[in-house]
């Protein structure tokens, strides 16, 4: 079957569909990740958006459950150059074809998706709807392009509840994780996964209890945390913060989500009461624009964002780089930040703008970027380390 992608500028793109069989209209945004798609999928910070992959072929190694970083997919349409129908992976559940009728989600496959990411960058992110209907009306569809907004999607995609993630058990003698974790579909589905095995082989946060603030977070954020010992309590983004103050946690994490952070006035009232606490607080992409806005500073929209696992930013305290993965159209301006508040703590070495803020005076550290992803693999890591210190006395 024929589809269509159209560009609120006018292009028009003639592709082959894939997935569910319904016309969406979203912000077309892109991502320059190789592999991954899976995990891009289940982000929920791609609430409200269609996105295009970059890389040729998408699909090879189908969709395994236990890699899916929240409970279901969230974007609004999938674009590629070719998707693979047939997938290669003894851990495979199902092909992408598939993942994408059951999880109702759009796309567009055979088109040149180079000639789409040139058009965002040099013109910037833009709408543009996915259809298979051929006789469909450009001026018909253009108003309703324009007036798309992604609008308050935290609300879409945080838990419905709180739960509780304990420390991994998998491990003996504080020595290396034993044996592997049993996927359990229901409790996934549920939202309360166990954590996954993890290349940590210390309990450095045993006896820590956390607050994970889901804004629409990556669930390999509580499971790195739970990973290195700590009891991981997630709460709904919408949980006043006098509930977590009073509620014995050691420190407190503002987790990842979607859209404009201008658009969370409620949360960012509740964050200005965590950062007037004296608790420990650690905040990644969301959460560290919205703990930026709590605090006096100001948030405005990249050209065409960074999303992708290939994203260098140096850490201005040690002089390193490290590679990170990203996903955010939405960036802290320095300019306009107050030294007495908070100062840059990592730039992007690509563009220069702010890739993290540490709080002065405060046990507060934000970051832009995804130390729970795997893009270096494992070398941003160190934050959750430097968090647990935090939390114990040991680092300022």
């Amino acid at each position: 079957m024929k589809a269509f992608l159209i560009l609120e500028d006018g292009t028009v793109f003639e592709g082959t569909h894939i997935g569910a069989d319904r016309e969406i209209i979203s912000e077309i945004v892109f991502n320059t990740s190789m592999a991954g798609y899976l995990e891009v999928l289940t982000d929920p910070s791609y609430a409200g958006q269609a996105v295009c992959m970059t890389y040729p072929l998408i699909g090879n190694y189908g969709v395994c459950y236990d890699d899916m970083e929240s409970r279901q997919a969230w974007p609004d349409g999938f674009i590629v150059r070719e998707i693979s129908r047939v997938a290669s992976n003894f851990r495979c559940d199902c092909t992408l074809e598939e993942f994408l009728v059951q999880q109702n989600i759009p796309g567009i496959a055979g088109i040149d998706t180079r000639q789409l990411t040139r058009i965002l960058r040099e013109k910037g992110t833009m709408n543009g709807c996915i259809t298979t209907n051929e006789n469909y009306s450009f001026d018909e569809l253009l108003p309703k392009m324009k007036a798309y907004a992604t609008g308050k999607v935290v609300e879409k995609v945080t838990c419905p509840e709180k739960y509780t993630l304990a420390g991994t058990k998998n491990l003996e003698d504080n020595g290396p994780v034993s044996g592997l974790a049993v996927f359990d579909k229901d409790a996934y589905l549920a939202g309360k996964r166990e954590p996954r095995p993890s290349l940590v082989t210390e309990l450095n946060g045993a006896g820590l209890k956390v607050a994970l603030l889901d804004f629409g977070a990556k669930k390999n954020i509580a499971e790195s945390l739970a990973a290195r010992g700590c009891e991981v309590t997630v709460f709904p983004a919408n949980t006043k913060a006098e509930e977590i103050l009073n509620g014995g946690f050691d420190g407190i994490m503002l987790s990842n989500g979607p859209g404009d952070p201008k658009d969370c006035g409620p949360i960012i009232d509740e964050v200005k009461k965590l950062y007037d606490s004296d608790m420990t607080i650690f905040a990644i992409c969301l959460g560290h624009q919205l703990m930026a806005l709590a605090t006096g500073a100001d948030t405005h929209k990249l050209k065409y964002g960074h999303r992708g696992g290939n994203h260098p930013v140096k850490d201005l305290k040690t002089g390193r780089v490290y590679i990170s993965s990203q996903n955010h159209g939405y960036v802290v301006d320095t300019d306009k930040l107050d030294p007495n508040v908070a100062v840059p703590a990592f730039i992007n070495v690509n563009d220069g703008t702010n890739e993290g803020l540490a709080y002065t005076g405060k046990n507060i550290f934000t970051v832009q970027f995804h130390p729970e992803a795997c893009p270096g693999p494992q070398d941003s890591g160190y934050l959750f380390d430097r968090f647990i210190r935090m939390m114990r006395g040991e680092e300022k």
